[in-house]
This record gives C-alpha cells, sequence and structure tokens, in this order.
C-alpha cells in the first residue's frame, strides 16, 4: 500500500498559537466597532495633550480652525452666499413639500449648519433640508394628523419626529454603528431617490397646473388620477408660468402666506412626548432619520473623494444627530446634506465647513429683514424649483450603468423605484432594504465554487471559467470555495462540492481519461468557519472516502486552522494532506498517482463525530 513517506512536502502549514478567548474577543470588537483605531492618536501622549486631542475628535473645528486662513476664508464666503441663495428658496418649497408652514423652511437653515460646521467631518457638505425627506414627513405623518384641519399639533409631531431622527442618528454614531448604513446599496439608494423624485415631481403638477384640491397619496396612479379627473379646473395660465418663469409675477394670484420676521423661536415645549400618536412620529423619525444619514455621508464620502480626502462615518452620524436634536428644539425639520446643495457649494470652491457658517449668517439677515419680500412668492414658482431639483435626483446615467455592469443591482433599483412610485415611499423603502438584505444573505448562503486548472508551463492554477486556456490536471479536481464557511451555507456547499464530484467522474467516464483520484478544495478565500462548516469538512470527507477518493486541503487560512486543529479534523486529514499552495498539493498528489501507486485510501471519519 503507498504512503506519503517518500514525498518531502516543502512547506507545512503550521497551526497558529491560539489566543485567550478574551483577547480573540477584543480583537474581534474592535475590528467591528473601531476599524479606523480612534484611540492611537492618544498613545503615549501626556494627559493635558489627551484632553486636547479628545476635544479636537468630538469637536473637529477645534482641530481645523487654528490652521484657517484667509484665502480660504474669501473661497468660503463666495460658495456660503451662493448656498445661501439657493437655501432661502429651496427652505421655503421643501417646508410646503412637508406641508409645514414656510417659514420653517428657513429656520431649518440656520440653526442646524452651524452646529454641523462644527461636529461635522467634511469640508463640502452643504446642510439643510432635503425633498426625500418632506415627503416621507407629510406622506406619514399626514395619515395620523392632518396639516390642514389641525396644522399646530401636525407641526409639534413634525418637531418630535425630528428630534426623535436625531437621537437615532446620534445613537447611532456613539454606539460605532456607522457600517448599518452601509447595507443600503448603492443600486437601491439610487433606484429610492428615483422613486422618490418621480412623486415630488408629480405632486408639483398641483401648483404647476393651479389645483386646489388633491389627493394626500403618493402613489402615482393616485397622483395621476387626481390631476386628470380634475382636467377641467387646470389653469393653463399656471402651466405656462411654470415653464416660462419669465411671466411669474403678471399671471400667479396663489401665494404662500405671510412670513413673518425674526429668529428661530425655541420649540422644546413643542415636543409632544405624551401624545397618542407618539410612535408615529418615533416610526417616522427612525426612517428618515435612517435616509438623511444614507443620503448625506453617501453625498459627503462622494465630494470628499474627488478632493483626495476621508470622511469619518460615526462622526458624521453624531453631527447629523446633533443638529437634527437641536433643530428640534428651536423650530426646525429634519436636515440632512442634500446632494444639489453640496453641488452647488464645491463648484462655487468651498474650502471648509465655513461655507455653512456663511449660509447660516446669510439667512439669519433674511430672517431679520427680508422675510416681507417673500410674501407674495407663487405656488408655481416654488413647484418650479422643487421640480429642477429633483430631477437631479433622477439619475438614469447610473441605473444605465448598473444595467452594463450588474444586471442583478439594475432589476434591485428598478425594484426599489417601482416600489415607491406604484406603491407609497414607506413600500418603496421596506423594499429597498428587504433587497439589500436579501442580496448580502444570497451572497452568503451561496457562495461561489470554481473549478481550477492550470495554466500551461506555469505552476498558476486559476479559474477555467475565466482562463479558457487553463487545464485539468489529470486524476485531481481542484475546487475553490469563495467564501466563509458558515451554518448558513455548509449544506449547500457541501451539496455543491458532491455534484462537482459526480459531474467530473462523469466527464471523465464520457471521454475515456484516467478516473478521478484527488479532490483538492483550495481554501485560500476562506477567511472563517464555524463549527457547522467544521462538520460540513468530516461529511465531505466520508462522501470521498466512500468513493475511494482522497481529500486534499490547500491555504487554509489562520483561523481555519484553528479550527480544524481544535476539531481533530487535521489528524483525520492527515497532516500531510494539508498544503500550503495548489501547485504544492498537486505536486504531492501527482507523487503519489504516478510513483506510488496508491490503494484507495481509508479514512475514519466516524471516529470524530463527536469532536465537533
Amino acid at each position: 500500500m503507498g504512503t506519503t513517506e517518500d514525498y518531502e512536502c516543502p512547506r507545512r502549514v503550521p497551526v497558529p498559537p491560539s489566543k485567550p478567548f478574551l483577547k480573540s474577543l477584543q480583537t474581534s470588537l474592535k475590528e467591528t466597532f473601531f476599524p479606523d483605531d480612534p484611540f492611537k492618536q492618544f498613545k503615549n501622549q501626556p494627559t493635558s495633550w489627551k484632553f486636547l486631542l479628545g476635544l479636537q475628535y468630538f469637536v473637529p473645528i477645534l482641530e481645523w480652525a487654528p490652521r484657517y486662513t484667509f484665502d480660504f476664508f474669501k473661497a468660503d464666503l463666495i460658495a456660503g452666499i451662493t448656498i445661501a441663495s439657493l437655501a432661502v428658496p429651496q427652505g421655503i418649497s421643501y417646508a410646503s413639500l412637508a406641508s409645514i408652514p414656510p417659514i420653517i423652511g428657513l429656520y431649518s437653515s440656520f440653526v442646524p449648519p452651524l452646529i454641523y460646521a462644527m461636529l461635522g467631518s467634511s469640508r463640502d457638505l452643504a446642510v439643510g433640508t432635503v425633498a426625500v425627506g418632506s415627503l416621507l414627513i407629510s406622506s406619514m405623518l399626514g395619515k395620523e394628523v392632518s396639516p390642514t384641519e389641525n396644522p399646530e399639533q401636525y407641526v409639534r409631531l413634525v418637531f418630535t419626529a425630528t428630534f426623535f431622527a436625531g437621537v437615532f442618528q446620534a445613537s447611532f454614531g456613539i454606539l460605532r454603528l456607522g457600517f448599518i448604513v452601509d447595507f443600503l446599496s448603492h443600486a437601491t439608494i439610487v433606484g429610492f431617490m428615483g422613486g422618490a423624485a418621480t412623486i415630488v415631481c408629480l405632486q408639483q403638477l398641483k401648483g404647476m397646473l393651479g389645483l386646489v384640491h388633491f389627493t394626500h397619496e403618493t402613489d402615482v396612479v393616485s397622483v395621476m388620477s387626481s390631476v386628470f379627473g380634475q382636467i377641467h379646473q387646470w389653469r393653463w395660465e399656471s402651466a405656462v408660468l411654470g415653464c416660462c418663469f419669465l411671466f411669474f409675477l403678471l399671471l400667479t394670484r396663489y401665494f404662500i402666506g405671510h412670513l413673518k420676521k425674526g429668529l428661530n423661536p425655541l420649540s422644546t415645549s413643542e415636543l409632544v412626548f405624551g401624545s397618542p400618536h407618539l410612535m408615529a412620529a418615533v416610526k417616522t423619525g427612525i426612517i428618515i432619520g435612517v435616509i438623511g444619514l444614507a443620503e448625506g455621508i453617501a453625498v459627503g464620502r462622494t465630494f470628499a473623494m474627488f478632493k483626495n480626502y476621508h470622511i469619518d462615518g460615526n462622526k458624521e452620524m453624531i453631527a447629523f444627530g446633533m443638529m437634527n436634536i437641536a433643530g428640534s428644539c428651536t423650530s426646525c425639520y429634519l436636515t440632512a446634506g442634500p446632494f444639489s446643495r453640496t453641488a452647488v457649494n464645491y463648484n462655487a470652491g468651498s474650502r471648509s465647513a465655513v461655507s455653512n457658517i456663511i449660509m447660516a449668517t446669510a439667512v439669519m439677515f433674511t430672517l431679520l429683514f427680508l422675510t416681507p419680500l417673500f410674501h407674495y412668492t407663487p405656488l408655481v414658482v416654488l413647484s418650479s424649483i422643487i421640480v429642477s431639483a429633483m430631477l437631479g435626483l433622477l439619475d438614469y446615467e447610473a441605473a444605465i450603468h448598473l444595467w452594463k455592469i450588474d444586471k442583478f443591482d439594475f432589476f434591485i433599483c428598478l425594484g426599489a423605484y417601482l416600489g415607491v412610485v406604484l406603491g407609497s415611499v414607506e413600500i418603496g423603502l421596506v423594499i429597498a432594504i428587504t433587497v439589500s438584505l436579501l442580496r448580502i444573505l444570497l451572497f452568503v448562503a451561496r457562495p461561489r465554487t470554481i473549478v481550477l486548472g492550470n495554466i500551461p508551463n506555469t505552476g498558476i492554477y486559476r479559474s477555467m471559467d475565466q482562463y479558457p486556456i487553463a487545464k485539468t490536471v489529470p486524476g485531481i479536481l481542484i475546487l475553490q470555495i469563495d467564501a466563509p464557511v458558515y451554518f448558513a451555507n455548509a449544506s449547500y456547499l457541501r451539496e455543491r462540492i458532491s455534484r462537482w464530484i459526480y459531474e467530473e467522474e462523469d466527464r471523465l467516464k464520457s471521454v475515456g481519461e484516467t478516473s478521478l483520484h484527488y479532490v483538492i478544495l483550495d481554501l485560500s478565500a476562506v477567511g472563517s468557519i464555524d463549527t457547522s462548516g467544521i462538520s460540513m469538512f468530516e461529511e465531505v470527507g466520508k462522501n470521498v472516502d466512500r468513493k475511494g477518493l482522497k481529500l486534499v486541503l490547500a491555504n487554509p487560512q489562520s483561523e481555519v486552522m484553528k479550527k480544524l486543529h481544535k476539531s481533530k479534523l487535521i489528524d483525520t486529514i492527515g497532516q500531510e494532506w494539508i498544503h500550503l499552495t495548489v501547485g504544492e498539493a498537486v505536486a504531492a498528489c501527482n507523487f503519489m498517482l504516478y510513483t506510488c501507486k496508491p490503494d484507495p485510501v481509508v479514512v475514519d471519519y466516524n471516529a470524530q463525530d463527536n469532536n465537533v
């Protein structure tokens, strides 16, 4: 009977030294919650300096303000005034979208930007109200309290929802849970934002056509039914006014009402924690908080990439949360980092968050002296402003890009879009999150297994699908597992590996080639494994053994080797059948196959059944 004693393996795969459980747990928690190692800067520093560094970490303006120059200020002054000219009409327009008094939209561009400028880490993000959040507030809270029949209670609920959004956002940042926002993929955000933008644009037909009565539903069928059900009430002059915009002072008769002068009044007493609609406010706060974070952080990262700097997701969450908590107490509603305003800020040459301070100062001046001038702003003009801003969110180029690159991502995007347009904003959000999580589960539960072949005249082994020139090795099946092995995918991998073996044996019989003798599993992509994965390898070993074959492992990672050692599976397989590379594993198999000509190997896997 053949043995491996005559074959010298050039390099053995060592079993790493085991770490104490608490040490391993500490490492895992650190990598999960502190991947950026925020405590590194405090090492070997005196106590007084640690205190200063701590303040700079939580209040970033203290870190960059000493280096601020007059040239930066000149650039930020221009950018701040530019975005203030956009903030005033957008604030009024989005407030009407949220069914709240327009003055609240202006208030929301004063206090929150000041808070963000102190706590935020982005140099380019311009803070303000957002259309999607405004639409969510109107659609969700409007079902609980009518903004027309009971406007005061409705506004209180809006402030309360904003407060809970801030608490939720800040809690995410403090607890270092920023990675959760990453579960909303780019495809779902593109589809959700596009669907929300479509609904917002369609709802502006009320103002564009001069309609008085309009549906409160947000799906496209209800909106279009409301539009075409009132054809006899269409005001064509309003439609022309909205399209031309040059004649709006001559043709319109609908105004937004009186805007009172003065800065934000305190609204702490307006927060209704004892309201029977409290749970609706909490639910709305959580949803608009998530959307605000997803959009704001995505926008911030996009523009940070253009200037080659990094923003801290957890700091952003704390900054967003604190500005919304402060905003809810000063007559503001949800604020985030809208793409349109940030793009204007970036293109205007902003150099730091001071542009937000300039914008807030300009809005303060407007609140104190200029609000009466907005008394005669036409509704159709506000509708036009909203539509022009929303068209930028209809990112059809991104959808086309998704179709070209990844069809599955495109259908995720399409599903989120149709969920919003045909259902509601809430349904679209649920679909977006559900589909994102479903895709993650599919990646985990159905990992790829790849057949590897040898690139001719080399010792390299690669996917035979990717490299058509790769050749199979006679008598050997080489499989690569392309993911960690967990309970969620262990059963699938067991069945898939067995099927690969059946298919290879059938192929060899059909072409009359050398029968199969060895199955090599390349574990280079398997970063971790649990007890279900160990059991899977044992069952695969039994299945291979029953067929008279031999299981060989190649390049198991550190954590995998630890688990194989502790479960005694290394002893069962044989240390000599665990190799550093696929090439060395193939060399060992060829040596045994053509030199020793071994008899079928019988391994007692049953002796290990109780070790896992």
